[in-house]
């Protein structure tokens, strides 16, 4: 086994940088260089402590620093680890695609299969409720909707937590408002009723999680959510459902294939 002098290198004695970001800065390159690769434990805090002649203070300064920034995470009683990369890639181009759902996926399914991951829904909500005014906006403003609300697991481990809100009039009666409403899904019992669906926009932005989501996903310290709203609209241009999906970042690669002309 290489010496963590190979590894890690030593301190710059010369150097203004913080000691514990110096030490952070050589777990982050050899992290970067594949020398820890995901699920190996990075040396423990008494061999970092020996190895660069530091207070452990300052090695669980440094092991903090990496795990804020999502490279790390702590077990406890086991040790600090690198994070495995993120499981699923969601590519855009092909997760909604109409031969999914006339095999009878939904896109999570058509997800975890390409991952080769067990899917799992919980926490399954159907109610009407008024919308809120954004919403109802992206709705063209009715009055009231149906929301459906469910977290997405694979493998037991919690990925997204999404809303789904239909139009009252589209929704009520219909199998989109039972708990499971078959095959396909939603899209599907949408394009039986008429409504072929014709694109999807998508708005995605970046942000730290609310303590409610942190709980709701199980996130890990400094680990980011994607914060993902789409409008699914119809071949008559009709808005027919909006999703507002909250995701935990280092479960998903997003993959998108944009045209050149």
């Amino acid at each position: 086994m290489p010496s963590l002098t190979s590894v890690l290198g030593v301190l710059d004695p010369t150097s203004d940088r913080a000691v514990f970001r110096q030490i952070a800065d050589a777990l982050r390159e050899a992290i970067d260089k594949g020398r820890f690769r995901e699920g190996d434990k990075l040396p423990s805090e008494t061999e970092l402590v020996d190895h660069f002649g530091v207070s452990r203070m300052t090695v669980r300064n440094a092991l903090s620093l990496l795990q804020q920034e999502g490279l790390a995470v702590s077990e406890h009683g086991k040790g600090v680890f690198v994070r495995p990369r993120p499981p699923v890639r969601r590519l855009a181009s092909d997760r909604f695609a109409r031969r999914h759902r006339d095999q009878g996926k939904a896109a999570f399914t058509v997800e975890a299969e390409a991952a080769g991951s067990r899917p799992e829904v919980d926490n399954l909500e159907v109610k009407e409720e008024r919308p809120s005014q954004d919403i109802s906006a992206r709705l063209g403003s009715p009055r009231k909707v149906l929301a459906r609300r469910r977290r997405y697991l694979l493998d037991g481990r919690p990925v997204e937590f999404a809303t789904s809100y239909l139009p009252l009039d589209l929704a009520r009666n219909t199998p989109i408002a039972q708990p499971n409403p078959g095959p396909g899904g939603i899209y599907a019992r949408l394009e039986e009723m008429g409504h072929r669906l014709d694109h999807f926009d998508e708005e995605i932005r970046a942000r730290m999680p609310s303590p409610a989501e942190v709980r709701t996903l199980q996130l890990a310290s400094g680990v980011p959510v994607i914060h993902l709203v789409r409008t699914a609209f119809d071949a008559e241009g009709r808005a027919v459902e909006v999703c507002d999906t909250v995701m935990a970042a280092d479960a998903y690669v997003l993959a998108y294939q944009l045209p050149a002309n």
